[in-house]
């Protein structure tokens, strides 16, 4: 069996993978403080990555594929995010696939366009207890992917 990451990338990163133990999820936050550069998230979400793969032996990842942000911000980061995260991928030679949000959507709350909400409440019927979007997403994506390669 394949061991995936799946990732929901912003300055908060839901994370979903599955570990001998059980399915291991959260998210963490890249916001830096006042004063760090514009780019130490960057360099932590980089380090985050090597932390939350050593020794793991992660064949594939898979992140939400986001075509539209609301805010220039919101898709600067996001672009910033999906940059380190295909260097780290092609350093590692693990392969990486991004996967549109209306799919992952409509796989775990029945409809592409379901809001926030209604994504954690399908990841919650599903046995998991998580109240943050993006732990919730990185989980819907999981289950998807698992859907896929079954």
């Amino acid at each position: 069996m394949s061991q995936f990451l799946t990732l929901d990338l912003g300055e908060t990163t839901g994370y979903c993978f599955k570990l001998d133990t059980g399915i291991v999820h959260g998210f963490i936050s890249f916001k830096q403080a006042h004063f760090s550069g514009a780019g130490m998230k960057y360099l932590e979400f980089e380090k985050w990555l090597n932390k939350i793969t050593n020794n793991k032996n992660i064949d594939a990842v898979y992140y939400e594929s986001v075509n539209r942000h609301i805010g220039t911000y919101a898709a600067h980061n996001y672009g910033g995010y999906m940059a380190i995260l295909i260097k780290f991928c092609e350093e590692k030679n693990i392969p990486y696939k991004g996967v549109p949000v209306t799919v992952i959507k409509k796989h775990n709350a029945g409809k592409g366009n379901a809001n926030k909400q209604n994504v954690i409440d399908a990841v919650n019927k599903n046995g998991f207890n998580v109240s943050d979007d993006n732990e919730a997403d990185a989980i819907a994506l999981y289950s998807f992917v698992e859907c896929e390669n079954a």
